[in-house]
């Protein structure tokens, strides 16, 4: 019963998944649901996505967390649309949350959205937004084996940001044995090493979003 039920509120957010991927193509909008552990570098990716490209693309955010608006508060400094979601406990954003924020935004005035999900590595996976790209974030000090301790993150991504590299020095991460587990999981799978203390790695993952707003 427990996997019957489970399933039925997975149905019914692939229903509003479905709805709000309708919304966000109408407008012409880019989506990107943004996943990780606490403290991987998701809000400082997106900082650094902002200040190459907010001169040439429209951006907002939306901003997952349990509590707090410290992230969205450090975004809005870029003077950046950004809509805070707060779930009270609930480990990832879900279809719904996601849909109440893409009312609360202009999507005409918007190119590219970032999502920024709840840090955790097991239910945003699970949950879809609507967004058009999974993407993962993984920090060196993390360790290379997590592909092999969370499968799903790592399948169901479709782009891998592989941040702090800056690190690799410092510590036991073979980034070898990382790429393999990956493409093991997930052959068509993009990775992008970088840092987003220094700046290096960041222009290829530049360079693939602003593809991919060519493509929309």
């Amino acid at each position: 019963m427990k996997v019957k039920v489970l399933q039925n509120i997975l149905d019914a957010n692939d229903q509003i998944a479905n709805r709000n991927r309708q919304v966000l193509d109408k407008a012409g909008v880019l989506a990107i649901n943004i996943m990780s552990s606490p403290g991987a570098g998701k809000t400082s990716l997106i900082l650094q996505t902002i200040a190459r490209l907010k001169d040439k693309v429209r951006i907002a955010v939306v901003e997952g967390d349990i509590a707090s608006t410290i992230d969205a508060d450090r975004i809005g400094k870029e003077e950046i649309s950004v809509v805070q979601i707060n779930t009270g406990g609930a480990c990832h954003l879900d279809a719904n949350m996601v849909s109440n924020a893409l009312d609360s935004l202009s999507l005409e005035d918007i190119d590219l959205l970032l999502i920024e999900n709840v840090g955790n590595l097991v239910c945003p996976a699970e949950f879809k937004t609507g967004a058009h790209k999974q993407m993962m974030l993984l920090s060196i000090p993390e360790g290379d084996d997590k592909p092999y301790k969370y499968p799903l993150m790592f399948t169901e991504s479709e782009v891998i940001i592989l941040n702090k590299i800056d690190l690799l020095p410092l510590l036991d991460f073979d980034i070898n044995a990382f790429r393999q587990a990956v493409t093991g999981l997930n052959p068509r799978v993009k990775i992008f090493p970088v840092s987003c203390k220094t700046g290096e790695g960041i222009e290829e993952w530049i360079s693939w979003l602003e593809s991919e707003l060519r493509g929309r």
